[in-house]
């Protein structure tokens, strides 16, 4: 009876001690598996591109919506914190559709000033051109493009959107760029002034100035009021392949054959910052469209990236083609990202 009991008592002990231990083990493998996750945040925080200038650190924590001092906190830690919470604000993006439909390489996408989350209600939501010279527009609820643009006779480098809507510009290799009216499909304007070829087109957000950049390695700003080049920006060493103006309107960004992107300041008529952003040449520059504190570049080096102000430092890389990232850009409401590649797709990216 004693021995019964006493066997008894040791398989209770047994398994009640059992149970603790695996409750024990759960609790470390949790706890273990926190300080992991937030070791790898925090070495991916180290990766993100920090200024080590204090007042930068508080301003681009400002422009986070984040507090610029904790409580008993100094510059390294401030700093730490600054690119965690960098590291939180940047979305994940996810692959929704792809398209096809031109013969030949794609060179450049670019979203309808009104296009949104809703894309199937309108009836063209984008425009998208060749080397072939074609241009085409598309509306998201097909799959196949919905007009033609013709006149082109030689490679048709960007298309962009004046705010209105209503016009098109496109540039081409003939060292001109053009103005079309879509409501008649025809064209209104073309521009001659540089020395070689044309390679983007981008209108100021008030409507009244377009900005060129071209192979002469030089940049333009014009008065449609006028036609004529008010402002002439000098500095890049290769070809200009993308401009692009910010929404506060005095900011201008250009992308080059010299790997770097630069932004300037209108006001100054001088270059601001010089971003070394790729490995290869930067083909598409994007400010972001609601207040321009993010900047997106596409490069040969087949891949996208997304810079923050101030300091223009690294945020995101987006990565999936399989060639040349040709063009970019975002819609209205910021939630969408197209870019199209060498590999003749267009890919669309959504903030989670």
């Amino acid at each position: 009876m004693k021995e019964s009991l006493l066997f008894s008592s040791v398989i209770s002990f047994f398994f009640l001690s059992s149970g603790e231990s695996m409750e024990m083990e759960e609790r470390v493998s949790e706890r273990q598996a926190e300080v992991l996750a937030e070791f790898e945040r925090r070495k991916r925080a180290r990766q993100i591109t920090v200024s080590t200038d204090d007042v930068e650190v508080k301003a681009c924590l400002r422009a986070l919506g984040e507090p610029i001092t904790l409580f008993g906190e100094g510059p390294a830690e401030r700093r730490e914190r600054s690119g965690l919470c960098k590291l939180w604000k940047v979305p994940d993006c996810t692959l929704v559709r792809t398209l096809r439909g031109h013969n030949t390489n794609v060179g450049a996408i670019s979203f309808h000033p009104q296009a949104t989350l809703t894309l199937e209600e309108s009836d063209v939501n984008m425009a998208s051109c060749a080397v072939d010279g074609s241009v085409k527009l598309w509306s998201l609820d097909s799959d196949e493009p919905v007009a033609d643009i013709e006149g082109h006779s030689m490679r048709v480098a960007r298309v962009a959107w004046h705010p209105s809507g209503r016009f098109l510009g496109t540039t081409c290799y003939d060292n001109s760029w053009r103005l079309w009216d879509l409501e008649v499909q025809e064209e209104i304007l073309h521009q001659e002034g540089h020395s070689k070829g044309v390679h983007d087109l981008h209108f100021h957000p008030d409507g009244s100035l377009a900005g060129t950049g071209g192979l002469d390695a030089f940049a333009r700003v014009w008065d449609l009021r006028t036609g004529r080049c008010i402002m002439f920006l000098e500095g890049h060493h290769k070809e200009i392949y993308s401009i692009n103006f910010s929404p506060n309107g005095f900011h201008l960004a250009t992308g080059s054959g010299d790997n770097t992107c630069k932004v300037w300041d209108l006001r100054q008529r001088r270059c601001m910052y010089t971003i070394p952003a790729h490995e290869n040449l930067v083909s598409s520059v994007k400010f972001q469209p609601n207040d321009g504190h993010f900047l997106l570049t596409g490069a040969y080096d087949n891949i996208a990236k997304v810079w923050t102000h101030p300091g223009w430092s690294p945020l995101k890389t987006l990565a999936g083609h399989e060639g040349k990232v040709m063009g970019l850009d975002l819609s209205p409401d910021g939630q969408l990202i197209a870019t199209c590649s060498y590999d003749r797709t267009f890919k669309l990216w959504m903030a989670e």
